[in-house]
Order: structure tokens, then sequence, then C-alpha cells
């Protein structure tokens, strides 16, 4: 396997351009198959878990193709892609396929709504915790669907005629749920209505899409979707949205080695609660007219308490980075995990470099220290393997992050858009 070497000690300084979404390619992709018309995406970024998603899709039956760079398109920027669904081929999402990454699963929602029929593996991913479907399963229920367990796969039929509209009530927020409802519920016969739907950006960047390929959708980027059910949609044109996450990863690695770094393309509105929360550590952000500065020169980082939250609190997806800057804080600061039960397992590893950290449930207490040193640690899922990345960046001393396969899941070029800002990096092929 593939591991990232690295020296600690050096200050960033540059530019980094913001990949196109994951958590918004992924469902993006996964729509192509509420249509037999082409459906164009730009910017989709170049990722383990986005070839992976093209394999199952191809295994339905979707024809992929990637194009060359446009004229006048930055070097560097995501991929163009175009997914046809003319005919659906297979209803069945594989074991092999779905067990290497949670997000396939949602491919039931727009194989039920147009095939009316649709069996799918119970998902894998990372190991952070249970991450049930029961919340898939009750709207796509709810929708008319028969739902049966059959050794490992959700076997779901539409009643004849198709799905129906309904009013869905979430009992907790879910994006995968709300991703997948949303989907069904585009070809469904007459108006659904999801309440306590999630708010994520990535949710109203998929929901816009819907729109240009004809679905009637209001409330977007609210916690209330009606869904007006069309016969079919059609092809459209749509950009992946800059990658909220990314920009947090990076802007956090800037905070913790110091330096100035521009985050070409960035959005904040997207983050605005790990923005403020950076700033109050002591770190200087300002919005930009083509992205976000962040920048910290000598001061040190004060201690912040967070608690992870849907959007627009702070993400979850963030809380592994923001703990790796608290280790290098001037003082004590807790951070509660609400989201998943078993996010906690790269405190393990961060106490390789030195890092005081204990753990109490969802809460981890984080007593700051001026220094880290470098060591040998081990990634455990995407967003731990990244934080591992930022504290040796600010490490005394060699680095080296193993299993760096989780990395290529969620960050595009993350090596080369550190290392062209001063960071003493590489990857150290196996």
């Amino acid at each position: 396997m593939d591991r990232i070497r690295l020296v600690g000690g050096n200050e960033l300084n540059g530019e980094i351009l913001i990949s196109g979404a994951k958590n918004a390619a992924l469902p993006l992709m996964i729509s192509s198959l509420l249509t037999h018309e082409p459906l164009v995406l730009e910017n989709v970024p170049r990722l383990a878990d986005v070839k992976q998603l093209e394999r199952i899709l191809e295994n339905h039956g979707v024809d992929i193709a990637v194009h060359g760079r446009r004229r006048g398109e930055a070097e560097g920027g995501g991929q163009r892609m175009t997914f046809h669904a003319n005919d659906i081929v297979d209803t069945t999402a594989p074991y092999d396929l779905v067990s290497k990454m949670r997000a396939s699963f949602w491919v039931i929602g727009p194989l039920l709504a147009r095939e009316h029929n649709a069996r799918v593996s119970l998902p894998g991913g990372c190991a952070i915790g249970t991450r049930p479907v029961d919340l898939f399963l009750y709207g796509l229920k709810a929708l008319g669907a028969d739902i049966d367990i059959d050794e490992g796969y959700v076997v779901a039929k539409a009643p004849k005629g198709g799905l129906v509209g309904t009013t869905i009530t979430f009992p907790k927020v879910s994006v995968g749920a709300t991703h997948t409802i949303l989907m069904a519920a585009t070809l469904a016969k007459g108006t659904t209505i999801i309440e306590n739907a999630a708010r994520e950006p990535e949710i109203g960047n998929v929901a816009e899409c819907l729109v240009a390929m004809g679905a009637k959708i209001s409330g977007i980027g609210t916690e209330r979707l009606v869904i007006e059910g069309v016969s079919e949609l059609h092809g459209a044109t749509h950009e992946v949205l800059p990658d909220r996450i990314e920009t947090g990863t990076y802007a956090m690695a800037a905070a913790m080695a110091g330096g100035n770094v521009l985050l070409r393309g960035a959005r904040p509105e997207h983050l605005q609660a790990a923005l403020d929360t950076l700033s109050a550590s002591g770190v200087h952000i300002t919005s930009e007219a083509d992205g976000i500065r962040v920048y910290r020169n000598g001061n040190g980082i004060q201690p912040v308490d967070i608690e992870t939250q849907p959007f627009p609190g702070f993400p979850t997806d963030l809380q592994a980075q923001f703990m790796a800057l608290m280790t290098m804080s001037t003082g004590t600061s807790h951070i509660r995990e609400t989201i998943f039960e078993n996010r906690y397992m790269h405190v393990a590893e961060l106490a390789r470099f030195g890092a005081d950290i204990s753990v109490d449930g969802q809460l981890a207490t984080v007593h700051g220290k001026s220094q880290l040193k470098g060591a040998q640690v081990m990634a455990t899922d995407l967003r731990a393997s990244v934080s591992l990345v930022i504290a040796g960046l600010a490490a005394r001393g060699e680095t080296i992050v193993n299993r760096v396969y989780h990395l290529d899941r969620g960050f595009e070029r993350l090596e080369e858009k550190l290392s062209r800002c001063g960071a003493e990096i590489e990857r150290l092929a196996s």
C-alpha cells in the first residue's frame, strides 16, 4: 500500500484550487439513472470513490465518457463527464461493488423510481459507525414500495404504476436518506413532501440538477422539500459545487502550519460555522472575489469548544481535522461528536505525535501542546487520514502516514496541492 511521507515545519503559502465536492458528485452521478437522456457533469473530482461508482453505474448499463479540457478551462480543474443511462440492463447492485462504498446504496431510489424494482446490497464504507439504512427504507416504504431483506440484499418493488407521493417526516436528519428519497420522488405520482430534510449544500446542488432535468422541486435549501412528480426527466448539463470539506481541511492545514493560503473557488457560505470557529481560534479568515484567504503568522492557536451538527452547524467531516489543530492550542478544548458514534479512531493515532487527548463517550478533551513530534501513523478512515497529514505538517521531524488509500477516496492530488504551497510531502509507492 502507498504511504505518504512528510517533514513538518514549513509554512504554507500560495494558492490551492478547491476540487468538486465528492459528496455532491456521487449522488449527481447516481441521478443519471433517472433519465434515458445524457447527463453531463462538470467539475467532477478525480477520486477513488468516483471510479468505484463508475463501475457500479456501468453494471446497471450506464455509458460513461470523460471529456478533455476545453479552451479557457483552468489547468487542474475537475473532469467533464457524460452519463447516459439509455437502458437499465440490471437492477441489481451486487455486494462486491456496493460493500466498498456506502453512497452506492443510493442507487436504490432511482432504480425503484424508474424500473419499479431494485435489488441492492447493504452498504459498506468507512468504519465510523453503524450508519443504518432504516431511514432510507422508511422513506421508500412511505412512497409505496414493498421492501424485503434477503441474504444481505434489500429487495424493493414499487406498486403497479410506480411510486406514489406522500408526506415523509424523518425522525432525524439524514443526508443519504434525503438524497435517495428526493431522487425517487421526482418520478413518483403526485406530490411528495420531505419534512426534516437535510440542508447540506450538496443536497441543494443535486436538487438544482434535478430541476434542470425537468423535476419540480421547491424548498431547496430548507428542511421542507416539496416534489411534484413528473412522468419522465430529460438530460441536462450541471456543475458540481466546490468541496466545502476540502476547503475546511486546507484552511485548518494552513492554520496549523502557519502561512498565507488562498483557497481558490471556495464558497464561505457553505462552511461558515467552521470558518467562524477558525476565526475564534485566532486564524485570520477573509472572503475574496475568487475564494477564501487563510492567514496565520506566529500567533498562538486559541482553544475552542465545538459540537458537530448537521448543516449549517460544524460538519462532522471536519471534526478530525479540527482536533488535530487543537492539539497545538494554548489551552484545553472540548469536542463533542453527535453524528457518528465511532468517529474518534484518529485519537490513538494523534497520540503518536504526542497529542494529549482523552475521550469519554461523545466528548473528547484536547490539552494543547506547543510542539508535536513526527511519527509513524495509520489512517483509519477518510477524514481521519487527512487529520494525520495536517498534524504532520506542523510536527517536528518526519511523519509517515500508512494506508493512504483512504485519502484517495476523498482528496484529489493532496500531495501536489500541499507541496505547491511549500510543504515537504511525497507519496511513497508500495
